[in-house]
């Protein structure tokens, strides 16, 4: 069977070779609803690749089962380079977090480029009491499991962030996933939750407007984007240290010369100066890695997040 499926490739590799790539619009598929930093990024990123490429990049959202639909979707497609996938770390966890995964992230993607990226924030509701990490601790241990905590869904860096903030500080919050950011932030403004860790792209417009209120960033140190919000460490919290990426994978066999142009073509977009100032702006740090550098990064990244979710003891629902 694998040796039929690896014919498979070979043939469909071949044939993307025959042609010049891209010959039709190219999928840019997102595992989360629209609204959170992935399809932020995947909406800045599509008009600018699309110029560079020749041929219109469409954005695509399939949420669901921790993104792991949109992966398997990608994942199986043909490996010519008119379907790509934008994702987080996300990708990276799921793979000790689920068991049973019909994809391997390692042997069914190519890595292309990272586009940007921002580091997690520890959001609360805005009427929620407590105005540091500190009194949230102490308002979390006062009534164990009575506070609860909003993710992206189960696997993302949202989640295994909280986790990490449970099992640093011992304290013991209840959480609740949602199919994509902007559900779980409409969750936390609206009560039905009381805290979340989020990307800054997805909470700049909430905390301008007052209805989030910001304790501490999972960061090593203070954002550019948000300089009077302290650190964790600098609250007292040590090892609570997320950065979330979004990075473009495609299909395994991809032929490398298509890998190639859509890395460049990432590369030209985070080069670019609107494009830059763009996600500056959202709270990203523009990236465009290669492709190399990313697959050395995303081996790291599943290593690392299999002992974070070793020591959590988090599961997949």
């Amino acid at each position: 069977m694998r040796l039929l499926a690896a014919v498979a490739l070979a043939a469909c590799a071949a044939t993307a070779l025959a042609q010049p790539y891209p010959s039709r619009p190219v999928r840019l598929v997102v595992g989360f609803t629209p609204g959170g930093g992935v399809d932020i990024n995947a909406r800045l990123l599509a008009p600018k690749l699309s110029e560079y490429l020749g041929q219109q990049v469409v954005v695509e959202n399939k949420p669901g089962a921790s993104t792991n639909i949109a992966n398997e979707f990608v994942a199986k497609s043909a490996p010519d380079g008119h379907t790509l996938l934008i994702n987080t770390s996300a990708i990276a966890i799921n793979m000790s977090l689920f068991r049973n995964l019909p994809f391997d992230t390692l042997r069914d993607f190519a890595p292309v480029s990272i586009v940007s990226e921002s580091p997690n924030v520890l959001v609360v509701n805005a009427k929620l009491p407590a105005q540091n990490p500190k009194e949230l601790v102490a308002l979390a241990r006062s009534s164990p499991g009575k506070l609860n905590y909003s993710s992206a869904g189960v696997g993302t860096t949202q989640h295994l962030a909280a986790e990490l903030f449970k099992l640093r500080t011992g304290t013991f919050i209840v959480h609740i996933p949602y199919k994509g950011t902007a559900p779980s932030m409409a969750a936390v403004i609206a009560g039905e939750v009381d805290l979340a860790f989020a990307n800054i792209p997805s909470i700049q417009g909430h905390l301008k407007s007052g209805r989030l209120r910001a304790l501490a960033t999972a960061a090593p140190r203070r954002d550019p984007q948000l300089p009077d919000v302290p650190t964790m460490k600098e609250m007292g919290v040590e090892g609570v240290e997320v950065t979330v990426w979004y990075g473009v994978l495609a299909p395994a066999g991809t032929p490398r010369e298509i890998v190639q142009k859509i890395a460049d073509g990432i590369q030209r977009a985070t080069r670019d100066p609107d494009t830059r100032a763009r996600l500056v702006e959202q709270g990203a740090a523009p990236v465009g890695n290669t492709p190399e550098e990313f697959s050395k990064l995303l081996r790291e990244e599943v290593a690392r997040w299999a002992e974070v979710v070793k020591i959590s003891g988090a599961r997949a629902d």
